[in-house]
């Protein structure tokens, strides 16, 4: 897992990269060539672009650097936490749900992947397989019962 986020991110940094050094100063040339920069849509576009394209390389940059940090020595063997794939069941609903924690903004739920900062992975953070919990929703408060709990260095064992 932590190998497809770390490439996942890389290949986001150099697109962002590519971005930045070779596309948007040839944007940003062509829109100067014409002319009166206070009126320039297409100027203002680039250089708003471009200031995207940097904060959101810092941000990548520091969630490299937060994964270098990350000792599966220190993760959990019994308990939900970065890497564990979790199945529980709605109580309310009375469906299985089945989705595996992951770390930041790297959130696809057509995957199953749900992120540690979300409400469901902050709620299920700790949790012990067979334990219920009730987890504090956008929607409301909704009750699960943990089924099974997989995490990340018993996945490595197998």
């Amino acid at each position: 897992m932590l190998e497809e986020i770390r490439t996942k991110i890389e290949q986001e940094i150099s697109k962002l990269m590519h971005e930045l050094n070779v596309d948007l100063p040839v944007r940003i040339k062509i829109a100067r060539e014409h002319g009166d920069l206070k009126e320039n849509a297409e100027f203002k576009a680039a250089k708003e672009r471009q200031a995207f394209v940097q904060v959101r390389l810092n941000h990548l940059t520091t969630r490299m650097t937060e994964l270098s940090k990350i000792d599966l020595s220190d993760l959990a063997y019994d308990r939900v936490g970065f890497g564990s794939r979790v199945k529980i069941h709605d109580m309310e609903l009375e469906e299985d749900f089945v989705f595996t924690i992951t770390a930041g903004d790297f959130i696809d739920l057509d995957a199953g992947q749900v992120s540690l900062e979300s409400p469901m992975g902050r709620g299920l953070l700790g949790v012990k397989e067979g334990e219920d919990v009730t987890i504090q929703l956008p929607a409301g408060q909704r009750l699960y019962k943990v089924l099974t709990v997989s995490t990340l260095p018993q996945q490595l064992e197998d």
